[in-house]
């Protein structure tokens, strides 16, 4: 359960590869058949993506809430792979709680057990209200206001957001898996350091 209300919690980001033009589809056999082919995200070299066929025959309501979702939780994924990568290198000052201090929790899933079981649950009850209480607009991009620029610039923005948060989503399960290996076989890859793939972070 603890590992549950710690999943969404673990801070860390990354930068995404510069996608095509919005809206830019291939024919692939990739691609399916819906009225949502040239929504934003639909990029190169993939286009539209969906072989289970989840946004066949839905209105765009339903869309428009999946799509907020992917949103959300690629929002989550780039704060996640930031709280993985700036422990290694980084400790803010001072406690976590009283007796509990920053540079004494280790990084990565073995937080879990390091941390008080009332630190996540009340965590994860915050999360839980914001969550709840802006479950109409969090994520939605015609609700928030954004800053004044042409639809092109915007629309490649937004582009943006969606492939950093699919990215983030793909390198976040890799670190968590990566590290859970380790902490059931630890040192399985002959490397003493979680990030591995990042050797500069440690000079």
């Amino acid at each position: 359960m603890k590992f549950a209300f710690a999943l969404s919690l673990f801070l860390a980001g990354t930068e995404g590869f510069a996608p095509a033009k919005p809206g830019t589809t291939l024919s692939t056999a990739l691609q399916s058949s819906s009225s949502y082919e040239n929504e934003l995200g639909a990029i190169d070299p993939v286009g539209f993506f969906d072989p289970a066929g989840l946004t066949s025959n839905i209105d765009e309501e339903t869309f428009r809430r999946y799509r907020a979702g992917e949103i959300k939780n690629g929002r989550v994924a780039m704060l996640a792979v930031i709280g993985y990568i700036v422990p290694e290198f980084y400790r803010f000052p001072g406690e976590l709680m009283p007796g509990l201090a920053f540079k004494d929790i280790p990084n990565g899933i073995a937080a879990v057990n390091a941390i008080p079981s009332i630190f996540w649950m009340t965590t994860f009850f915050a999360i839980g209200m914001v969550d709840y209480l802006n479950s109409d607009n969090l994520g939605y991009h015609e609700i928030a206001p954004g800053p004044e620029m042409d639809e092109e610039t915007m629309n490649t923005r937004r582009t943006n957001e969606v492939s950093n948060g699919r990215l983030a989503m793909l390198a976040f399960f890799e670190l968590l898996r990566h590290d859970w290996q380790n902490t059931v076989q630890p040192g399985f890859d002959g490397f003493d350091r979680l990030i591995t793939g990042l050797p500069f972070l440690y000079n």
